[in-house]
This record gives C-alpha cells, structure tokens and sequence, in this order.
C-alpha cells in the first residue's frame, strides 16, 4: 500500500469511468434471466457496500434481491432459478470464494471483479469485468466506483430512469471537479475533520455505500478512527457522542432527516462539513462550517458514485502526510 500511488488511482477516476461509458454503451453487460428468479448478492468489505446499495435498489421496482455478507451463515434458501452475484474485485476474497464455492450447483452464479482468470470466475457461469485497472496504491477506489457503475447497468434494465452512459460521463465530470479543486478544499476539510475522537460519515439510506466507504479510506489508509451513519438513523445511535466528544463529521446531502441531525450538531457545537450542496446557516441551526460543491452534484446518481472521492483525496493526503514524517 502505497499513499502517492493511491492518490494516483483517484486521479485516474474520470478517465476510467470514461472507458467504462464507452463499453456500457455499446452493450447490456448482464445476462438475461427469468423474471421470477430471485437475487443474491455476495461480497465482502467495499463490494458489500455497492452490494447492498444495488438490492434495495432492486426491491425498491418490484424485484426480490438481498445483498449478504459472503461470511454469513444465515443465508437466503435458494431454488433453481436463482442467481447468486458474487462481486470480488481481486476475485480471491476467501469468504466470498468459499461460499459461492458451497452454492455452486444449486443456481446460476455471475462473478463480478476486476481480476479476469481469478479464482472467482472459476465457480460462475458468467463473469462481468469491472475494467478498473490495476490500483497500484493498494486501496480500492475505481473498483469500487465500478462495481457501482455495473450494478447500476443492472438496475437499467428495470428502471428506465437510469441512464448509465450519461450518468458515467457525468460522474467523470464531477470526479475531475473535485480532484481539480482539491487544493482549495482540502486543508480545510482536514482541519476541520479529522478531530481527536475520529470522524462520522454520514449518507441517506440510498447513498450509505458512500458513507460506509469513506469511512473505510480513512481507516485503511492513514489507520485514523472513522465510522459511517445512515441521517435519519444518526438521531437515534451516534447523535449521544456529540455530547461528550469533539465531534467531527462529513455529511452527503439529500436525506429529509438532515434538520433533525443539523439541530443536534448546533446544540452541541459539533463540526459539520457537507459534500455536494451549500448548508448555509438557518433558524436553529449553524449549517455547515465548510461546504464544498461540484459539477453535477444535483443528480443523485452522481453523488453516489462521484462524493466518495471527496473522502479518498482526505485519506490520501493525510496517509502522504503520516508516511513523510
């Protein structure tokens, strides 16, 4: 692992995504399947993120889909015409292999990685390449944002909303915006963020993915305390250290639960800064001490595969600034 190298792989984020458009758009990666089979996603650590952001989706338009930890043992019981998607970016997780491995044989399996003739692909019936790249610095950051991407081609196919090629160029764009301009955010947002007590991600329900995987970069690379929180849920199991700690915490946008969350942090002087709107101050609330806006970052979608790079760029620099002392 690397910090220099890892910054690298981020600044390779837009054209990659780019590529991946390219590809995208000139064919549906999935394969067809019946409409009445049922869905399991499987993964470990980042691919579980995307996982789980992927089958709400899904459910959200009808369909049955569940994402597991691969090292659970209270899985789905499955038939027939099921499809297990077992997601390893390296194609070598040892949770993910050994339970896709005890499932083979019982439906059919698509492996999802970014490692073509990995381990995975041996256990599935049809493989789908993230076309990340190799990520030299060690950290996974494109393949991450790709596997998004790829289970966002999925959900296309039952929500005609989604746009993939458009929503690829347009988080290329936004991903190039906020690495562009990190020079003038970024000292602020180490400030003001990585306090004593560690640090809180905070995303909606349908961008948690995000949260969940920043808070991952700080403690991969730079190995400082960060946790992730849903909005609406942070009132009722994080809200409490804000009480007794110097609470620091980097908020993406969009939830309807974000007054009750601003009044807390107001209360209690707590340290907010906000990705991808303004959150100026209101009645009751001081809003956020530094905010940071970036092309496109009113489309949802983009968020969700644009923001976690704000967060990437801040476990960079402080694992660069570690790692030189």
């Amino acid at each position: 692992m690397n910090p220099e190298l890892f910054r690298q792989d981020i600044e390779a984020k837009p054209a990659a995504l780019k590529r991946l458009a390219a590809v995208l758009g000139d064919q549906q990666p999935w394969p067809n399947w019946s409409a009445d089979s049922r869905m399991l996603f499987l993964g470990m650590g980042s691919s579980h993120y995307a996982n789980a952001i992927c089958a709400a989706r899904l459910r959200a338009v009808g369909l049955v889909a569940t994402a597991e930890l691969a090292s659970s043992s209270l899985l789905p019981k499955l038939r027939a015409q099921d499809i297990v998607i077992a997601v390893s970016a390296s194609g070598g997780s040892e949770e993910t292999l050994a339970t896709t491995r005890s499932l083979t044989g019982q439906c059919s399996i698509i492996a999802v990685t970014n490692t073509p003739g990995s381990p995975i692909t041996e256990l599935a019936e049809h493989t789908l390449l993230i076309d990340a790249d190799q990520e030299r610095g060690g950290v996974a950051c494109r393949s991450f944002q790709h596997t998004l991407a790829l289970h966002l081609a999925l959900i296309s196919r039952w929500d005609p909303r989604v746009d993939t090629t458009a929503l690829l160029g347009q988080a290329a764009t936004a991903c190039a915006d906020i690495i562009e301009t990190s020079a003038r955010w970024l000292p602020d947002f180490a400030d003001l963020l990585l306090g004593p007590a560690g640090t809180t991600m905070v995303a909606p329900a349908a961008r948690l993915s995000s949260a969940q995987q920043s808070a991952l970069m700080l403690r991969e690379g730079p190995r400082r305390p960060a946790i992730a929180c849903e909005t609406g849920d942070w009132s009722h199991v994080d809200v409490y250290l804000t009480k007794t700690t110097d609470y620091r915490m980097l908020l993406f946008p969009g939830s309807p639960w974000e007054a009750n969350l601003l009044r807390w942090t107001t209360e209690r002087a707590s340290t907010v800064v906000c990705a991808g709107a303004d959150l100026p101050a209101t009645t009751g609330s001081t809003g956020a001490a530094r905010s940071l806006r970036y092309a496109h970052d009113d489309i949802d979608d983009v968020r969700l595969l644009s923001e976690v790079t704000v967060a990437e760029l801040l476990a960079a620099a402080t694992w660069g600034a570690i790692s030189s002392t």
